[in-house]
């Protein structure tokens, strides 16, 4: 699963200058109170799941698990230090979600309920378990808590895979990738997504100049049929691939994209007002519903452009000379920015409404839980989707299936804290997102870590949004930067930044605010913030607290003015975790277990 996307320092640099953020001094109580939550209904459900699991076992006897004869994978990949990888298949999907299992010793108390731990935006499993020495899923799983870790899609060993054969053998290829991404890092050496930018650049490079083999400088039937065929695909895709990715004023946003770039190489010129004409035309048609006979329309005035282009091309202007390889360089370089955007093609709302109920429902199959119901906690985005689930539960008047869960680091409302993440609100636009269609977030800080952890420490403010000073160990903290973070899609991000508008986070459609609907919750809920939280401030945390019922919600937030702090990750893996922050979540776990 190769990123298409370039890692290298300047954009690092970029891309982490946009989260430069001045500690807070923001400063809430610290007083944390348990309360003895109402008993809820039970709740059973009836989903068949697909599953693939290296438990011999367990996986397809209890769950409805495919009978294709791959029910396990018989060795884990390096990169998964759980004890078992489990793999469940998403409803009209292939997309195929790995979850680590960690399974409790003899010796640890019984529980009731499974846990289930969910990542935040961009990260996969490995945060929850950066060694044994300092693992948050294996402390809840030595306290007898059945421990399992979601990766959804697009992070970590998840998959797009049709054939289940093929996953064992995908989940070693991710894992390698991953490997050698942090080595490179590490090393200096080109990553695999550096050298595949490269491949890349230079493929796109063989194929424009494919266009002007003509030693004359004068294109050829062939070339010309050969860049109307690219840009008639190239405006079809426009037109039916993404009916139903934005809504309409964004497709054509879009396009408008693409014919500014053409229209650059025919400025000041005596072709522009043909251009124009033709692009009217062409704008016309792209808000089209799509036939046989628009598609041939489409053609024709894809044909009439490069007649143009070409016309242009044999002008003795110096301005337009090599125009027709300029416009199959635009044109090569506007269809990877669609690849992309089509290829990580998922937001908030497919993690909400796909990813995190199917899974539930396997771990319960799995799990044998007495009333059918899980404990849960989200770290950040991870507690952001059990926030979101709970409020579309009580919005819906159905149970959540959740007996308990824990926030870490979490919020639906930013807009009255200094997150360092209003600064990403510019990706918002929907104009932007052509120019971010992704953000390559594992390859940018593997390419900023260097600068971040050597002299001079140019980028070292990048390393106190993650974890505050002597909180986490360095070689942890190097692993946790180099391993755990992943590609996020521009449609995820262009939902989740709706959390810093007015009425906090939306669902896609823009109508349904997840916070008006939290004070019907009936679930209890932990909520804790780091006192150093650059990303999630305590006052965001506490902005969806006072939204839930005073007798379920429970608040503390970890930090002392004259110790130790708390950053964005070191509620799960700093040095002090175990001792300070664990022991709550297990206590209010116990407490509603």
């Amino acid at each position: 699963m190769t990123i298409l996307a370039q890692s290298d320092i300047r954009s690092a640099m970029h891309f982490a200058t946009a989260f430069r953020h001045p500690s807070t001094g923001f400063n809430l109580s610290r007083a944390i109170i348990f309360r003895q939550s109402p008993p809820l209904p039970l709740r059973r459900l009836a989903i068949r799941v697909k599953a693939f699991s290296t438990d011999t076992d367990k996986s397809s006897s209890s769950t409805g698990a495919s009978s294709t004869g791959v029910g396990k994978l018989p060795e884990k990949p390096p990169i998964c230090t759980a004890d078992e990888l489990h793999y469940v298949t998403v409803k009209n999907s292939q997309w195929r979600l790995a979850l680590w299992r960690y399974s409790p010793p003899p010796q640890a108390p019984r529980r009731n309920h499974p846990l289930l731990l969910l990542s935040g935006v961009g990260t996969n499993a490995i945060g929850y378990d950066l060694s044994p020495g300092s693992s948050f899923a294996r402390y809840m799983c030595g306290q007898g808590f059945d421990t399992w870790i979601l990766e959804v899609r697009g992070a970590g060993l998840s998959m797009q895979e049709s054939d289940a054969k093929d996953i064992e053998k995908s989940a070693y290829a991710i894992s390698e990738e991953m490997e050698a991404a942090a080595e490179g890092a590490t090393n200096g050496a080109p990553s695999a997504v550096q050298k595949s930018t490269v491949n890349q650049n230079k493929s796109a490079e063989s194929k424009v100049s494919a266009v002007n083999e003509d030693v004359l400088g004068i294109p050829t039937a062939w070339d010309e049929s050969k860049l109307v065929a690219k840009l008639t695909e190239t405006f079809i895709s426009l037109s039916e691939r993404f009916s139903g990715f934005l809504n309409e004023s964004q497709s054509r946003i879009m396009s408008a994209k693409l014919f500014d770039q053409i229209s650059k190489l025919l400025e000041d010129s005596f072709l522009f007002e043909r251009y124009n004409e033709v692009r009217g035309k062409l704008l016309n048609l792209l808000e089209t519903r799509q036939s046989s006979a628009v598609a041939g329309q489409i053609r024709d005035l894809s044909q009439k452009l490069v007649n143009i282009v070409e016309e242009g091309q044999r002008s003795v202007s110096p301005q337009l000379y090599d125009l027709q390889e300029r416009l199959a360089t635009t044109i090569e370089d506007f269809q990877k920015q669609l690849d992309l955007i089509v290829k990580y093609d998922w937001d908030f709302d497919h993690y909400l409404e796909e990813d995190v109920p199917v899974v539930m429902e396997y771990i319960r199959a799995q799990s044998g839980s007495r009333d059918g119901k899980l404990l849960a906690i989200g770290h950040s985005m991870g507690g952001i989707l059990l926030y979101a689930m709970l409020s579309r539960c009580a919005f819906e008047g159905r149970e959540s299936g959740l007996a308990a869960t824990v926030t870490l680091a979490s919020s639906l409302d930013y807009t009255t804290s200094k997150s360092s993440l209003k600064l990403l609100l510019p990706l918002a636009d929907p104009a932007q997102i052509l120019n971010v269609p992704v953000v390559p977030l594992g390859a940018l800080l593997s390419a900023a870590y260097p600068l971040s952890s050597s002299p001079p420490y140019v980028l070292s403010w990048l390393v106190d949004l993650i974890s505050a000073p002597d909180m986490m160990h360095p070689e942890l903290l190097k692993k946790l930067v180099l391993n755990n973070f992943c590609t996020i899609p521009a449609k995820l991000l262009l939902q989740l930044t709706t959390a810093f508008r007015e009425g906090g986070l939306r669902d896609r459609s823009g109508n349904f605010f997840y916070k008006e609907h939290l004070h019907k919750c009936d679930v209890p809920v932990l909520a804790i913030a780091g006192d150093r939280d650059l990303i999630c401030p305590p006052e965001a945390v506490y902005e969806t607290v006072k939204l839930l019922p005073e007798n379920l919600v429970s608040y503390k937030v970890f930090g002392e003015q004259d110790g130790q702090h708390y950053a964005h990750y070191d509620l799960v893996g700093g040095r002090t975790a175990a001792e300070e922050v664990y022991p709550c979540i297990i206590e209010f776990l116990s407490h509603h277990d």
